[in-house]
């Protein structure tokens, strides 16, 4: 996935939770970022705010945001039901960019940015230059597709990610219990035993709950 289509699913949800640290503890606020070139991922703030202090000190950020409604749109016998959407998240690396920097770059994408350090000369660029992270677009009524879940993990600027899904070990003696628990129509027939397709894999766990000999496993362990 590139780091315009990552951008744009940003954008689609406009304002979303920019996470920092700050003395061991997690710090959020809501922000958006602005605009994205070749460099990374670029979102503004005042060099006299917290947010500012946490950036310089760590270099790392995470964001996410929600493209749907956040209420819960209503009940049946199978459960809640949810809006079609997508999260996305993104966690990496960041740093301070110079006004001067951007106008450099003779970009009118980057108008806004220039426009607004004019307004508030406090005001400064950070572009998240390295990162990875995971779009999970999530259709748990089946309204739009015969499958509850796509996921697409992704990084950029020399980030490596962890593929998504739990994983089947060769301990499995091919019973099925798994299928028959997946709500998620992840788990395939691969010839006497079963593999998990990691992109509609929920890592709800019922199949490892399920699974009699533990031959249900995650990246973790």
């Amino acid at each position: 996935m590139t780091v315009k289509k990552i951008f744009e699913a940003f954008q689609k949800i406009d304002c979303c939770t920019f996470a920092t640290i700050d003395d061991g503890y997690p710090e959020t606020r809501i922000a958006h970022f602005l605009v994205q070139d070749e460099e990374g991922i670029y979102f503004m703030t005042m060099n006299t705010k917290p947010f500012y202090r946490q950036l310089k000190k760590t270099g790392k950020l995470s964001v996410c945001g929600l493209y749907a409604k956040t209420q819960i749109q209503g009940e049946t016998d199978k459960g809640y039901v949810f809006e079609p959407g997508y999260f996305i998240r993104v966690t990496g690396d960041v740093r301070e960019v110079s006004i001067e920097e951007i106008k450099a770059k003779n970009n009118p994408d980057f108008r806004y940015c220039i426009e607004d350090n004019a307004r508030y000369p406090a005001m400064t660029a950070f572009v998240l230059y390295r990162g990875r992270g995971e779009i999970y677009d999530y259709d748990f009524d089946l309204e739009k597709r015969d499958h509850k879940l796509e996921r697409e993990r992704f990084s950029f600027g020399g980030m490596e990610f962890e593929k998504p899904g739990l994983f089947i070990t060769d301990k499995c003696i091919g019973c099925g219990k798994c299928t028959k628990t997946c709500s998620f129509d992840a788990i395939v027939k691969a010839g006497d035993s079963y593999q998990i397709n990691g992109r509609r894999c929920d890592e709800c766990g019922n199949c490892a709950v399920h699974c009699p000999v533990g031959a249900v496993r995650h990246k973790g362990s």
